[in-house]
């Protein structure tokens, strides 16, 4: 069993400047790169909580780690390495905080949106079409039940809120920010990867209903950055179990949201710690979901 004490809340590398912290991730300079330092931290309903989920860091970043190779025939990614041996001498003696919960990037100019592709029928889509019948105005067959495939999946991409909750935006909205040459290739790139990725791991037993991917340009080419494809960032199902309908069990943290709603939490800061028991079944979704899809153990 993973102790608790062992949970990585915030990362410590005096010396090194600090330049982002995020829900998840620290972000330091490292010369011409960046390093990425994934934590246990974790939130829900917008708000980081004051207790961490053991291997949760590790967790997303071997994830990522796995489907930056694996879709690198697809698309050119920022990473570099992450391998701490092969870190600048300055970042090697933190590698009892670094190891395997890192990365070291190319400087990006990220584009300023998430492109958020759906496959099935979930979350605020549901809510939408039962309203209007339509995700994101793009309108869909009536008749649909919740957690159904879509017939193909839709981009709708929304913007990147650096608090609070993201927010959709229209495709011309899209146009406007990256130009049409640029929205145009992010929308089909978008989709490619999903189907990629959706396609590999419904193989493997895990539906990916949906997920969302940012993009930079590095040199003046379009790459892939940030988180990809992790329980943090789409929804995992478990296709075993898998029945249209209702909403459908997942990889991710449920196991948090269905206690802070136990607790009836007004959703107001400070956030509450979580029960240890909580905290390790949560960890162990997450793992699961590593397993299932890369086919290795932390």
């Amino acid at each position: 069993m993973i102790p608790m004490s062992t949970v990585l809340l915030d990362t410590n590398l005096p010396g090194l400047e600090r330049i982002g912290r995020g829900k998840v991730r620290d972000i330091y300079k490292a010369g011409e790169y960046l390093l990425i330092v994934t934590t246990d931290r974790i939130s829900a309903f917008d708000y980081i909580l004051a207790t961490g989920i053991p291997e949760k860091g590790r967790v997303l970043n071997q994830m990522t780690l796995f489907w930056l190779d694996r879709l690198s025939s697809i698309v050119p990614n920022h990473l570099v390495t992450a391998d701490v041996t092969q870190y600048p001498a300055e970042l090697r003696k933190f590698a009892d905080q670094l190891e395997g919960r890192s990365m070291l990037v190319r400087r990006a100019d990220m584009i300023n949106m998430e492109c958020v592709v759906r496959g099935y029928l979930s979350g605020s889509g549901w809510k939408e079409y039962q309203q209007r019948g339509s995700i994101c105005s793009i309108p869909l067959p009536a008749g649909l039940k919740e957690s159904d495939r879509l017939p193909e999946p839709l981009f709708t991409p929304s913007t990147k809120a650096v608090s609070g909750h993201d927010e959709n935006i229209s495709l011309d909205t899209m146009v406007g920010v990256a130009g049409s040459e640029v929205a145009e290739k992010l929308a089909r790139l978008t989709l490619d990867i999903y189907r990629s990725a959706a396609d590999y791991a419904l193989a493997r037993g895990i539906i990916i209903a949906d997920t969302k991917f940012e993009f930079g340009f590095v040199d003046g080419q379009l790459i892939l950055a940030d988180e990809v494809l992790t329980p943090d960032s789409s929804r995992f199902w478990p296709a075993e179990t898998y029945s249209p309908g209702g909403p459908q069990p997942s990889y991710d943290k449920q196991y948090v949201r269905d206690y802070l709603e136990s607790i009836h939490w007004n959703k107001q800061p400070p956030a509450p710690a979580l029960p240890e028991d909580v905290a390790r079944r949560t960890s162990g979704k997450y793992r699961q979901a590593y397993q299932a899809l890369t086919g290795r153990t932390l």
